[in-house]
């Protein structure tokens, strides 16, 4: 395997973390969120000061990224959870340019020239496994409780909240899951690259995640995973458009929403390819039934 191939798949397998986290946010829960890459500079930052600075081992850096990501998670998310969902977008957004504004200034990370030198300690082998990870946690966290119950929210809030359902407790949760997950995505980023600015973590990075989620579709997470995969290396490709890349990921979601409304791939996930139409009629329809068991279960 050449050295940009190996590049290429350790970069996507990094990013694929990350929009793990936006699918249970979005795809979930039914929030957007534009600060998503600033969690994921935190992560990097904590990462690269502890390994480069204080030389601290690989796992105790990439934890205190993750923590650090929901502790800032937390005290941005807390005053907003119970606002309406635009009001979450136009927060996060302020937020993550908050947060590059500050890095930028900030003598400790560099400032605008960033840090150079870190330990490399991230390979392909240690990024996919750490995908599964993410892949793992996502999976888990639809089925849980927790999961059903950011389905019925997604679904209905009203119903949701008459129900009884606590919306800004499982907002909130669904909310520091995704941004652990960007946490850990950008301590594995700096301890790949090498070097970490602020202008690699602004709002159009999480602008293009969102993009590339609803592409795949917003109810799949296979979706979700293999449009990050297939978008990231037609990135590569138009790299010479950089300054247009937003552009032309608007239009191409523009394009599926308008002839598939819920994605490329829908509801569609890869277990399905070993069930039959019947049982994947079962399970849209037992997946239909949770949202509604939810609500029941917290009204009880």
């Amino acid at each position: 395997m050449s050295i940009y191939v190996e590049s290429v798949l350790t970069f996507t397998s990094i990013t694929c973390i990350t929009v793990c986290g936006l699918y249970i946010l979005t795809g979930l829960t039914g929030m957007f969120s534009l600060g998503q890459a600033s969690f994921m500079a935190l992560g990097a930052y904590a990462a690269a000061v502890l390994g480069k600075l204080y030389h601290w081992p690989f796992i105790p850096c990439l934890l205190v990224g993750i923590i650090l990501s929901v502790v800032t998670g937390f005290l941005s998310g807390y005053p907003i959870m119970r606002l309406r969902k635009e009001y979450l977008t136009l927060i996060t957004l302020c937020y993550g340019e908050a947060i590059i504004a500050l890095l930028n200034q900030s003598n400790i990370t560099g400032g605008a020239l960033g840090m150079s030198d870190i330990p490399k300690h991230t390979t392909l082998i240690i990024a996919i496994l750490f995908l599964i990870f993410g892949i793992y946690f996502a999976w888990c966290f639809r089925h849980s409780k927790f999961g059903r119950m950011a389905i019925a929210i997604k679904s209905d809030e009203l119903a949701s909240k008459s129900m009884g359902i606590n919306m800004a407790a499982v907002k909130m949760r669904s909310f520091l899951c995704a941004a652990g997950l960007a946490g850990l995505a950008g301590g594995l980023y700096a301890f790949y690259l090498q070097y970490v600015d602020p202008s690699l973590f602004g709002w159009r990075k999480s602008g293009e995640w969102v993009a590339w989620v609803f592409f795949g579709g917003v109810n799949s997470l296979t979706g979700s995973i293999v449009a990050t995969f297939g978008l990231s290396a037609l990135s590569q490709f138009f790299s010479r458009f950089a300054d247009y890349q937003v552009l032309i990921y608007s239009a191409m979601v523009l394009l599926v929403l308008n002839f598939k409304p819920n994605g490329v791939f829908g509801y569609w996930e890869l277990s399905d390819l070993f069930n039959t139409r019947d049982r994947r009629m079962q399970r849209l329809l037992k997946e239909a039934q949770t949202r509604e068991g939810a609500l029941k279960h917290e009204q009880t």
